[in-house]
């Protein structure tokens, strides 16, 4: 007796394919190309610092500011040792400094008077001027120049420091370029509404002078303090803030009305 024979099932297994119209590849490629030309942040910033044939405006948009920012400490006369001596001793010193407006954004970073930029800083520092104080708004630079006598103390250096006073005025840049990138022609740097550009405007009295703090600094000979000093040139040296170089340095401010106008 023999066994009826076994056919045998199989199941088939569809494959399923899915295809992208080429309408729709060619717009997904397109915005990619777009995509990728968009300027960024270090692109805008680069190009307004050159003034890049590719722009056709780029402006420095202010969002808030806050005046009598005081900038860095300098040591802006001679040290005038009167170690060993008990006695206080009358000096003269030259003192001389300057000012000028600095923009704080990337390192390098310059924006010349001529450019759309430099432009644009000098019509938004018009507008900061007050009663008291006009804005330096350009590279301009002006000098605090003059000789003074004062007591050193005993067994102490001398030398005066300089604080200038500043308008710190922060917001974005914004280009505008000839040619659309990315369906757009202007871009932002940092961003839109950033505050992260800043221009210091030196603050100038009105009869010329710098505004800021100018004060005679001693410090006590045979200290750590005194040491740095005298091991150090004054281009190369951080020096702490009025009143913040602790007990051996003595800080006394001397009021700019003293101070000859130029």
């Amino acid at each position: 007796m023999t066994r009826p024979g076994r056919r045998s099932h199989r199941s088939k297994k569809k494959r399923i394919t899915l295809a992208v119209a080429p309408v729709a590849a060619v717009a997904v490629a397109a915005a990619l190309m777009n995509s990728a030309g968009a300027a960024t942040a270090s692109e805008v910033s680069a190009d307004c610092s050159a003034d890049s044939d590719r722009l056709e405006n780029c402006q420095f948009v202010d969002v808030q500011f806050k005046r009598d920012n005081l900038g860095p400490n300098q040591r802006v006369s001679a040290v005038t040792d009167n170690c060993g001596s008990t006695a206080t001793a009358s000096k003269t010193f030259n003192v001389s400094a300057s000012v000028t407006r600095t923009i704080q954004l990337e390192d390098g970073f310059t924006a010349n008077a001529d450019t759309k930029l430099g432009n644009s800083f000098f019509e938004i520092g018009a507008k900061f001027s007050t009663s008291e104080i006009n804005i330096t708004r350009d590279d301009k630079t002006t000098t605090l120049a003059f000789s003074r006598t004062d007591t050193v103390q005993g067994d102490s250096l001398g030398f005066f420091m300089w604080s200038a006073k500043r308008t710190d005025v922060s917001g974005f840049l914004r280009a505008t370029y000839k040619e659309a990138q990315d369906g757009q022609k202007v871009f932002f740097s940092p961003g839109e509404g950033s505050t992260g550009v800043h221009v210091f405007y030196p603050q100038i009295l009105k009869n010329g002078t710098p505004d800021g703090r100018l004060w005679l600094r001693n410090v006590k000979c045979g200290t750590p303090e005194a040491s740095g000093i005298q091991n150090s040139t004054r281009a190369l040296r951080a020096e702490p803030g009025f009143g913040e170089g602790g007990e051996n340095v003595t800080d006394v401010e001397i009021p700019l009305s003293e101070v000859p106008a130029p």
